[in-house]
C-alpha cells in the first residue's frame, strides 16, 4: 500500500476522493444530522391533480445511507420546512433533541434552505456574527443567532463532539434574488465556523451544481430521489474524510468523546 493514500496532499479538493464506506469519517460511532427536508430523506410526489406531497422518509435520508456505510449511528434531527428559528423555539425541545442521552461525537448542521426563503417572503433578516454573544440566550432574533445558538447547546450537551456545517450548493434553477442570501448565507456558514472551531463542508465551492442535468439523475419532482440521498451521503462522508486527513491532529483523540476517559498531553 501507499500510506501517503491516506495522509495529507496539498493539491487535493475535498471531492477529488469518494469512499464508500465513510473512510475516516467512520471514526465517529454517533452522529446527529441537524436540517431539514433534504436531512430527512424527503420525497415529493404529485397527485396528477397538481397538489403535492411531501414525505419525511428517515430510511432515505443522507444520514442514514451514511450510517448504514459507516456501521454508525445517525440520529435524525430534522424535519422537512425546518428552520433555524422554529429548531431553538420549539421544535428540538419539543422533539426531545437536547436529551443528553442523544448526546453525539458528532453533528452535522444542514439548515438555511427554508431561512432564507422566509427572508425573502417575509423579509425575515439572516443576521450576522454580532448576534452571536457567549451565552445563547442572548443570541439575536435572527437566522445567525439561532444557528449559533443550536451550535452551543449541542456544545454543552456534548463538549468534546466535532461539528460540521453545510453551506448550500449551487442550484442555478433557483430564483435569481435568492443568490445573494444565498452567498451571504455560505458566508455565515464558513464565519461560525471560525467562531466555534467548526469544520465547513463547503458544497456551494466543491459539489457538483445542481443543473438540469443532475436533477435528471438525481431528483424526483423538487426534491432528491434515492439515488440524489446516496450520491449525497458518499459526498458528505468523503468531505469529512477528507478533512480528517488534512487535519489529523484535531481527530486524534476523536475515539474518546463522549468517554469518561481523557488523554493529558505532557
Amino acid at each position: 500500500m501507499n500510506i501517503r493514500d491516506y495522509m495529507k496532499n496539498e493539491r487535493e479538493r475535498p471531492l477529488d476522493r469518494i469512499v464508500d464506506d465513510g473512510g475516516f469519517a467512520a471514526l465517529f460511532r454517533t452522529f446527529a444530522c441537524v436540517g431539514d427536508s433534504l436531512a430527512s430523506g424527503e420525497f415529493e410526489t404529485r397527485d396528477g391533480q397538481g397538489g403535492r406531497g411531501f414525505h419525511d422518509l428517515f430510511e432515505h435520508s443522507w444520514g442514514q445511507y451514511m450510517a448504514r456505510a459507516m456501521g454508525s449511528r445517525a440520529y435524525n434531527f430534522s424535519r422537512g420546512g425546518m428552520t433555524a428559528k422554529e429548531y431553538m423555539e420549539s421544535f428540538a425541545e419539543n422533539m426531545g433533541f437536547w436529551d443528553p442521552e442523544k448526546a453525539c461525537q458528532a453533528y452535522i448542521l444542514a439548515l438555511g434552505v427554508n431561512d432564507v426563503s422566509m427572508a425573502l417572503r417575509e423579509g425575515w433578516p439572516l443576521g450576522s456574527m454580532d448576534d452571536v454573544k457567549d451565552d445563547w440566550r442572548g443570541n439575536g432574533k435572527t437566522f445567525a443567532g439561532y444557528y449559533a445558538a443550536i451550535i452551543q447547546r449541542y456544545k454543552a450537551i456534548s463538549p468534546d463532539a466535532k461539528f460540521f456545517l453545510l453551506t448550500m450548493p449551487v442550484d442555478p434553477e433557483r430564483p435569481r434574488e435568492r443568490v445573494p442570501l444565498e452567498e451571504e448565507h455560505a458566508r455565515l456558514i464558513r464565519a461560525m465556523a471560525e467562531r466555534f472551531g467548526a469544520y465547513v463542508i463547503d458544497l456551494r465551492r466543491y459539489a457538483p451544481v445542481y443543473d438540469r442535468e443532475f436533477k435528471d439523475s438525481f431528483y424526483l419532482n423538487g426534491h432528491m430521489n434515492p439515488c440524489g440521498y446516496i450520491l449525497t451521503a458518499k459526498m458528505l462522508m468523503s468531505y469529512m474524510d477528507y478533512i480528517i486527513r488534512h487535519n489529523m491532529e484535531d481527530f486524534s483523540e476523536a475515539g474518546l468523546i463522549g468517554t469518561p476517559f481523557r488523554n493529558v498531553k505532557e
